[in-house]
């Protein structure tokens, strides 16, 4: 772990995790708090490493301090839930010894309920002497390769405040005065930090220059229509912003995100037929996490059943809104919405009665 700050947050993660490993290794940037001090009292392999606006220099530094056959990183405001602890378990028992990496979902967001509503996978698990190094100064990754195995252990990452909301904006804006351009990856990161400090304008270009070299990988290319399209939505251009969603379909089959986008604009158009056409696309798409990309479960059954439930009943079909909303509780039974819908239908079928 490299950390910085996180007094409060590492015995949460720690506590999670401290029966599963075999050694715990923690690596401060700079803490003026009592991290290091809670640090030492689960491990004595605890470093100091002077923070230099680089992620992978500093989780390099991290894994040279490890000693088992593997590597397992992770940030302190992650937690590995009961579940994911004992999937975690059975992993460690049945691993085979020549894999060299294991991808574990990571789950980056949570509903009302705490279900995650925002997964994808990540290199977690890293054999130590397999010649892997991270790789990039903001948003590290080490890229697939070698004898891969996916698991489905999870770790959840519980954000408890938002840190600094500008630092990777300032790494990226260092590395663009230092560099004079980005490499894909990075675009497509440096284009989302720009929307998140709602610089629309700024980040379709990038968007634009990203997706025209066609370097980047494609389930970035894809995500990047996305938020290209997200950012014209905003910037009301809405011609755009549909177009852009279809230029993902150059990069194959819809995925249901797209697809629930699709509804979305023509939703908010009033044209529910169109609408309702990508929401049963929607639910024609398979999902397929160990593709790499961003993946929001709710795309998959739960979203497209509750806006075909809206858009059958604006159409006048009552009978086929109703079961919609049905199976929109099948997916998620205990959603307001769909409790609300239902209610609804209840009471008509009452009335009519």
């Amino acid at each position: 772990m490299i950390v910085k700050n996180e007094e409060k947050n590492l015995p949460r993660c720690l506590d999670s995790v401290r029966e599963l490993v075999d050694e715990i290794v923690i690596v401060d940037t700079g803490s003026t708090d009592r991290t290091k001090e809670t640090a030492r009292s689960y491990t004595e392999n605890v470093s100091d490493f002077p923070w230099q606006d680089d992620f992978a220099a500093a989780r390099n530094f991290s894994f040279s301090k490890a000693s088992m056959q593997y590597c397992m990183w992770l940030d302190a405001d992650d937690v590995l839930e009961s579940e994911d602890r004992e999937r975690f378990r059975r992993l460690k028992e049945s691993l085979s010894p020549d894999t060299d990496m294991v991808m574990l979902r990571y789950h980056t967001a949570f509903d009302e309920t705490g279900s995650p509503c925002f997964t994808y996978y990540r290199e977690r698990l890293i054999r130590r002497d397999a010649g892997f190094f991270w790789q990039g100064a903001i948003h590290e990754a080490i890229s697939p390769a070698g004898n891969v195995v996916y698991s489905e252990a999870a770790v959840s990452h519980r954000k408890t405040d938002p840190g600094d909301p500008d630092r990777n904006l300032r790494i990226f804006q260092r590395l663009l005065r230092e560099k004079g351009t980005l490499a894909p990856r990075e675009q497509f990161y440096y284009a989302r930090e720009l929307t998140a400090h709602g610089r629309d304008t700024e980040a379709v270009a990038v968007l634009e220059k990203f997706l025209d070299s066609g370097e980047g990988w494609v389930e970035n290319e894809i995500e990047a229509c996305r938020d290209l399209s997200a950012c014209f939505q905003r910037l009301n251009e809405p011609e755009k912003s549909c177009s852009a969603l279809l230029r993902s379909l150059r990069f194959g089959p819809p995925r249901a995100e797209v697809c629930c986008d699709l509804g979305a604009f023509f939703f908010d158009r009033a044209d529910f037929s169109t609408a309702a056409y990508w929401y049963r696309q929607a639910l024609s798409c398979t999902r397929r996490d160990t593709d790499g990309g961003f993946v929001i479960p709710d795309c998959y059954g739960y979203l497209p059943c509750l806006q075909l439930c809206v858009c059958l009943y604006r159409l006048g079909d009552l009978k086929g809104a109703e079961e919609y909303n049905r199976k929109a509780g099948e997916f998620k039974p205990n959603s307001p919405a769909y409790l609300y819908n239902k209610a609804f239908f209840e009471s008509r079928s009452a009335a009519d009665g």
